[in-house]
């Protein structure tokens, strides 16, 4: 499964070397996943939950990018007359942008967004299990770089 933005620049079979059909893939603003809750569910939790309990799929990569309009939004790109853009944002807490790609802030984005899907109950159970394992990528559209999230950095795949 690959998680992304629904940003056109992210083509995942160009990023991956997926052949059509080989990946299932979610999009939304700023690869943005919600908390699990069942008293008010997503079509994104839906998603995961067909992905991870129907598909049996063994991985699962959230890939952010740099120049995401939805991190900017986070960093104050002023976003007061999207109220639903507001919303959907909303678990994120604004951060100060250190340059125009906001590279070190939509990595930390990527982070974030891993441990809300860890917190998802049933991928919890899989990840500890060893029967599904979840990776959180960046993908640099100026470069084409795409690294992969480790324990204190973003190292090149």
């Amino acid at each position: 499964m690959f998680i992304t933005c629904a940003d056109s620049r992210i083509v995942t079979a160009a990023i991956t070397g997926a052949e059509p059909g080989s990946l299932f893939e979610m999009r939304t603003a700023g690869n943005v996943i919600p908390p699990y809750s069942l008293t008010s569910p997503s079509s994104e939790m839906a998603t995961i939950e067909f992905a991870v309990l129907q598909l049996g799929v063994s991985e699962i990569v959230v890939c952010g990018h740099s120049h995401c309009g939805a991190v900017g939004a986070l960093n104050g790109g002023g976003i007061d007359h999207l109220p639903a853009m507001r919303g959907w944002l909303r678990p994120g807490q604004p951060r100060q942008a250190s340059g125009p790609a906001m590279r070190p802030e939509g990595q930390e984005h990527v982070r974030a967004q891993l441990e809300v899907l860890l917190a998802y109950p049933f991928v919890a159970e899989k990840v500890a299990a060893g029967s599904l394992r979840v990776h959180g990528w960046f993908y640099d559209i100026e470069t084409g770089e795409v690294s992969a999230c480790a324990e204190h950095a973003f190292l090149p795949l």
